[in-house]
């Protein structure tokens, strides 16, 4: 069996400590457990850096494997959420270094024009339904978020939408807590000169994560997770 890693309480919540025994113990099903309970942040967070589903599918299933084969490496210094955290941003990184040297232009928004997107919002001709309503604006947003920087757009994901604190964002990118709230108060306002109103009412539900979404990276995890690794 692997190592069991040092697990610092004072920075791991008991649920993370019990899912590091586990893998320790050889169980897989602890490591399936990890990644349901860190999917959807981690998830969001290459996506944010990415701008493409896909591909932020794909980054976030090798960042998985790249930590099931240094699981025994973590020393609990930081949060395990945090640790992940940079697995997820060194390999979204290192993509879009392959990607610059390519010179391969990729498509990153929707086909739909922002002009069109507006004008269903704007129609007054019939009543929408709220919920398709709330769907249009979050769109919208998603669109808009994709347009940010990429240094306001990562770090926008973070404190906005999953909602992390100053320093675990700071500590995740790796830059000072005062860069993050700057980089978050100018990507705040650029969202709301264009968003308006429309902007409270959707950020919680950028890059919806369900649970077939869940269930699909799972299982490509899974799938590839050598079992010997863990005897």
């Amino acid at each position: 069996m692997i190592d069991a890693p040092v697990v610092n309480s004072a920075v791991t919540g008991d649920d993370d400590q019990s899912i590091l025994q586990g893998i320790a113990a050889g169980d897989r099903s602890a490591f399936e457990r990890l990644m349901r309970v860190h999917n959807r942040r981690l998830y969001r967070l290459a996506r944010a850096t990415l701008r493409d589903d896909a591909e932020a599918e794909d980054a976030l299933q090798e960042a998985y494997l790249r930590a099931f084969r240094s699981i025994a490496r973590f020393r609990g210094d930081a949060a395990l959420s945090t640790w992940l955290s940079k697995m997820v941003i060194n390999e979204c990184l290192s993509r879009m270094r392959r990607r610059s040297r390519r010179q391969n232009v990729i498509p990153m928004v929707s086909t739909s024009s922002q002009s069109e997107i507006l004008s269903i919002c704007a129609d007054e001709s019939e009543p929408l339904d709220a919920a398709l309503a709330r769907r249009q604006v979050r769109v919208l947003l998603e669109r808009k978020i994709d347009e940010l920087p990429d240094s306001y757009r990562t770090v926008f994901v973070l404190r906005s939408v999953e909602e992390m604190t100053v320093d675990e964002t700071a500590e995740s990118l790796g830059i000072p807590e005062e860069t993050v709230r700057s980089r978050h108060f100018r990507a705040k306002s650029i969202l709301r000169e264009s968003l308006a109103q429309d902007f409270d009412l959707a950020e919680r539900d950028v890059f919806e994560f369900g649970g077939t979404h869940c269930d699909r990276i799972v299982a490509a995890v899974m799938s590839r997770v050598d079992p010997a690794i863990l005897i």
